[in-house]
Order: structure tokens, then sequence, then C-alpha cells
């Protein structure tokens, strides 16, 4: 059943939280949109609803609900600094695999690979070996990309667990619905600080993409 937007004005926001709920509502995945509204929507509706600057304070606070508290007095930066989770995952996930990014030297596997994950990954694992995660090799450049991705979301999703609500949610909502994200396991768990911290510290580096 749809749910209902909030009613305009039912809070009064401070310029800083109202311009993150505008971000937060522009950069949510669409599969939440559809989740949380009409199902029969179209994708094209979807997007003209959460581009709507008139919808957009409404959407995201439908989106987090009662994660939000009733004055923002707890929106703080964004945990990603405004950067991409599903790169901060592969960053994370080329890590974890790192040794078997360093043992795939054909050109072939290697364009393959980097269809995939991107250059950008794939140097960052090399480059953060000695944090190197996994022990097994996967040889294979399309299960070793599935591997990546998967254990990259699952490390985020463990970080963001250490987080608020609020804060992890406004991550969450900016990666399709069903990532290993949502599932971590121990071992996700027990990696997901010293990864993280590197990936933290790479994007801390740019100018994020979007205000945090």
């Amino acid at each position: 059943m749809p749910i209902p937007l909030p009613s305009s004005g039912s809070h009064t926001w401070s310029e800083s939280t109202s311009e993150g709920l505008r971000e937060l509502a522009a950069s949510t995945h669409l599969t939440r949109f559809a989740a949380r509204l009409d199902g029969r929507l179209s994708a094209s509706t979807l997007v003209r609803l959460q581009k709507s600057s008139r919808l957009q304070v409404r959407l995201a606070e439908m989106l987090l609900g009662n994660e939000m508290d009733s004055n923002g007095s707890n929106w703080g930066n964004d945990l990603l600094l405004g950067h991409d989770p599903n790169r901060a995952a592969l960053l994370a996930g080329s890590i974890w695999h790192a040794r078997s990014l360093l043992k795939l030297v054909s050109k072939q596997h290697l364009a393959i690979l980097l269809d995939r994950i991107g250059a950008e990954a794939h140097a960052f694992g090399i480059r953060n070996l000695a944090s190197a995660v996994a022990i097994t090799a996967t040889a294979d450049p399309e299960q070793l990309s599935q591997q990546i991705e998967r254990n990259g979301h699952a490390c985020l999703g463990a970080w963001l667990d250490e987080a608020s609500a609020l804060d992890r949610a406004r991550v969450l909502l900016r990666l399709p619905m069903g990532t290993a994200a949502e599932n971590p396991a121990a071992e996700h768990r027990n990696a997901a600080g010293p990864l993280l911290s590197l990936v933290i510290a790479h994007l801390s580096r740019e100018t994020p993409r979007h205000d945090s």
C-alpha cells in the first residue's frame, strides 16, 4: 500500500538541514522510492518526483521516518563525506581481495575486471595489500568482481551498524535494495573498521560530489 507523504510544513528545519534533506532525496536510489511509494509508478515518474524541489524535503522525511528527530538537531556530516557508497564498497572490497588482484595478470582477464570494478578500485586494493582479508585467490575475473562487490558492500554495512540509525539510513538509502550491506556476516564486522578507515582516508582527499 502506498505510504502518504508527510504534510507540508510538518517540521521547521534549519536551512542546512533542509538542504541536506533535499540532497538525500536527490541521491536516494530509485528502488528505495519504489518500495515506499506506489510500486506501479514508472521509473520516469519516480525520477520526476525525486527531482522536484517542492517535494524533496517531504520525500526525505518519508524515507527517514522516525530516524529523523523532531527538530533535525542530530543532522551531522555524511559518513562518506558525500561520496557514492557503491564506490566506497568497491574500494573496501578491493582491499579484501587484494591478493587476487595482484595475481590477476592476464591482459584479457584484467580488462574484464577493470570494466566491472574500475581502475581506481584495482589500484587501491593493490596499494593496500597489507590489509587484505581473503587468503584464497580467485582467478576468474567475473567471479572476482562479484566477490569484491559483495564483500565490499557487506563491510560497508557492518561499519554502518556502528553508526546512529539516521547516519546509517542516509548512506543505505543511496544504495539499491538487496545489497550485501543489509546482511553483513561476523567476518565483515571484524574487518569493517580497518578497511573503511582506509577508504575514508582516501575519499577525504577529494571534494565530495554533493554537500555532506
